[in-house]
């Protein structure tokens, strides 16, 4: 019943607004190792799920239920010197984006350094997922100091046409999206298009998903990465193409800073934001990561599901 109630609050207020911080849902409970940052997950074929996320070769873990979790080390164990250009030679990799297709898992993955533009998003498959089982299939997407954009954060999105899309991007002039070969997953054309904006201030992460007759753009607004200060919140916009333009719940455009928030900090759930939407038997998933009082990232769960105007809301 508790929970019954708080989905109806929670969608109350939305349909007349944005709800305030304290409307929005605790994280779902979650056991084991749930220290993520920038968390990405698929369903495996045998039912379990694979978790992927921000760490030295891209770290894994497993879990049988969605609730407990354990370590499975990392995708690429024995490092990744085809990065090191973009990493200064560190084997910390970012913001991995998982998926299922054709067979095998597809990750990109970012490399970079902390407030660079010289990024690089790079592609590697694997027919378990399994640590040490990956194979790298190339850079996909990288940008220079003197581009407009930054080359991060992933998130592949396959159309109604089967056409493979991917979106990524921080800061700098906002999100961006190019077209994919989907036989290859790597780029098909040099054509870079923006997606979301905020004219220079803080956005990433985007999570692009269908849903009935909309694209749905999740991003993350405003500061990751600094524990309990951080001020990550999770915004929306829809588009009926996956290219856009995406608006929000009051019509604004996303490339123009628009975007309707779903779930910002309250209490002792601080920054959370680097979004995923998994599509799982009891309905849509949004993960996330979120930092504890002490500053520790952690796994976020909640359920996801579409008011009476089709706009996503918590439970």
């Amino acid at each position: 019943m508790k929970r019954v109630l708080t989905a109806l609050v929670v969608l109350a207020v939305t349909v007349v607004g944005a709800p305030s911080a304290s409307a929005y849902p605790a994280p779902g409970r979650v056991t084991g190792d749930i220290g993520v940052h920038d968390p990405s997950f698929v369903k495996r074929t045998d039912g379990s799920y694979l978790v992927a996320h921000t760490g030295n070769g891209i770290a894994l873990k497993t879990s049988v239920d969605r609730t407990a979790f354990r370590n499975a080390g990392a995708a690429f164990p024995n490092g990744t010197p085809w990065a090191n250009t973009y990493t200064d030679n560190s084997r910390h990799l970012w913001a991995p984006d998982l998926s299922y297709h054709n067979g095998q898992y597809w990750m990109y993955y970012s490399a970079s350094t902390f407030g660079s533009n010289r990024s690089a998003i790079f592609l590697a498959t694997s027919s378990s997922g399994n640590s040490g089982t990956w194979t790298n299939r190339g850079l996909v997407v990288e940008s220079r100091t003197s581009d407009n954009f930054n080359a991060i954060d992933p998130d592949l999105v396959v159309d109604d046409q089967g056409r493979w899309w991917l979106s990524f991007g921080s800061f700098w002039s906002g999100i961006k999206m190019i077209a994919l070969n989907p036989s290859t997953g790597l780029r098909s054309d040099s054509t870079v298009r923006s997606v979301a904006g905020r004219n220079g201030g803080a956005i990433e992460a985007p999570n692009i998903v269908k849903r009935g007759s909309y694209y749905y753009l999740f991003v993350s607004f405003d500061r990751c990465c600094q524990g309990a200060a951080s001020t990550y919140r999770v915004m929306v916009g829809r588009s009926t193409s996956v290219t856009g333009p995406y608006v929000d719940r009051a019509g604004r455009a996303l490339t123009s800073g628009g975007g309707t928030e779903i779930l910002a900090g309250q209490g002792s759930v601080h920054g959370p934001g680097h979004q995923d939407v998994l599509a799982d038997r009891d309905g849509d998933v949004l993960v996330y990561h979120y930092y504890a009082d002490n500053g520790a990232s952690l796994l976020g769960v909640n359920l996801l599901r579409l008011d009476s105007a089709g706009w996503p809301y918590l439970y």
